[in-house]
């Protein structure tokens, strides 16, 4: 992966839906040659999908909680949380506890009726989230020519 396709990369990042004439104009490449190189990545599997980032209040999901989980049944906690709509990122780690959960739902209320739902899985600490001053990051940040030399 070169300097190019880190830029195309970036600007992808950033709107997803630039059409590839535009792509090609931010990275000084034709439409052809930006096509091709984009089409390479997605066959590497370095762009694997294109999604769209909802505003969470807009839809009904104002309240989002972080949930430290312990469980002794993985299985039967994991068939849960698979069919659980509040649900939205669920990662195995080490230490004390086996995962940690992204929730989300329209209050705490209802944050509090997912832990209720839970309390026959294991153990858990629901961390309610405040506020987010960085939402997300870019994996690959904008490149300038200088940092290249």
């Amino acid at each position: 992966m070169d300097h190019i396709d880190k830029q195309i990369l970036f600007h992808l990042q950033k709107q997803a839906r630039i059409s590839m004439t535009e792509l090609g104009k931010a990275v000084a490449l034709s439409q052809p040659a930006v096509t091709e190189r984009v089409r390479r990545m997605e066959e590497q599997g370095i762009i694997e999908e294109y999604r769209t980032i909802l505003s969470p209040e807009k839809v009904g999901k104002g309240a989002a909680a972080y949930m430290l989980f312990r469980t002794r049944d993985c299985h039967a906690f994991l068939d849960f949380i698979q069919t659980s709509p509040d649900v939205i990122e669920c990662h195995r780690i080490s230490g004390e506890h086996n995962y940690l959960l992204k929730v989300m739902t329209d209050s705490t209320r209802s944050l509090e009726e997912f832990g209720n739902q839970c309390d026959k899985y294991g153990t858990y600490t629901i961390l309610i989230v405040m506020s987010s001053p960085i939402d997300h990051k870019f994996l690959i940040p904008m490149l300038d020519q200088a940092s290249e030399r």
